[in-house]
């Protein structure tokens, strides 16, 4: 059976210094995201487990559970991916035309995610996403690792707002560290995405 496997960074523990520290992503990457496809994997088993017993009274935990640790680790691949030590700046291309087409202006769309992710309550995400129903660009707010999966929407840009992507350097100053998440995003990347969304999916009615 396919199981779930950790992904190397694609860069140096301390590459993306100063502004997220080595050690905080050492600890994030090695222990965090390496406990949620633990966790997935684990899960995995208890469920067939279950199927083979015919048992399926755990089987409402074990769902949430399988939930909880498979979003966290698509979320987390697609953080490490999302940065860059060259990142910054801004979008150029068909990405930046489809910013200010349905957020008005680079600006605003930059207020609308910093906001949302500094004010996701307890732990979660600010995730630009593809919406394919209206075949725009939506920012989403994602609680604890559990997207928004009833409009099937397709992340592009994950900025994790959970305490342990930023405590050990920014404390308890969430904003500061989303002030320095801009200066590492690596653009091409959110690029590539949004195009591969927009070449497969179709509105939905």
């Amino acid at each position: 059976m396919a199981v779930y496997s950790l992904p190397d960074l694609p860069y140096d523990y301390a590459a993306l210094e100063p502004h997220i520290n080595g050690q905080i992503l050492e600890l994030h990457h090695d222990k965090h995201h390496a406990a949620y496809v633990k966790g997935a994997n684990d899960t995995l088993d208890r469920l067939a487990e279950a199927r083979d017993k015919g048992d399926f009274t755990s089987i409402v935990g074990l769902e949430k559970t399988l939930a909880f640790n498979v979003s966290g680790h698509v979320l987390h691949t697609l953080y490490w991916q999302n940065m860059t030590p060259d990142g910054g700046e801004r979008p150029d291309g068909e990405l930046a035309e489809a910013i200010t087409e349905h957020f008005g202006s680079f600006e605003a769309f930059h207020g609308q995610m910093s906001a949302a992710t500094t004010l996701v309550q307890g732990s979660g995400w600010g995730v630009l996403s593809y919406e394919p129903a209206s075949r725009r660009l939506i920012v989403e707010q994602v609680y604890d690792h559990h997207g928004n999966v009833g409009i099937g929407s397709v992340p592009l840009l994950a900025f994790d707002a959970w305490e342990h992507a930023y405590y050990l350097q920014y404390r308890n100053v969430r904003p500061d560290f989303v002030k320095a998440m801009w200066e590492v995003v690596n653009w091409p990347d959110v690029a590539a995405r949004y195009a591969a969304a927009t070449a497969t999916t179709a509105p939905a009615g």
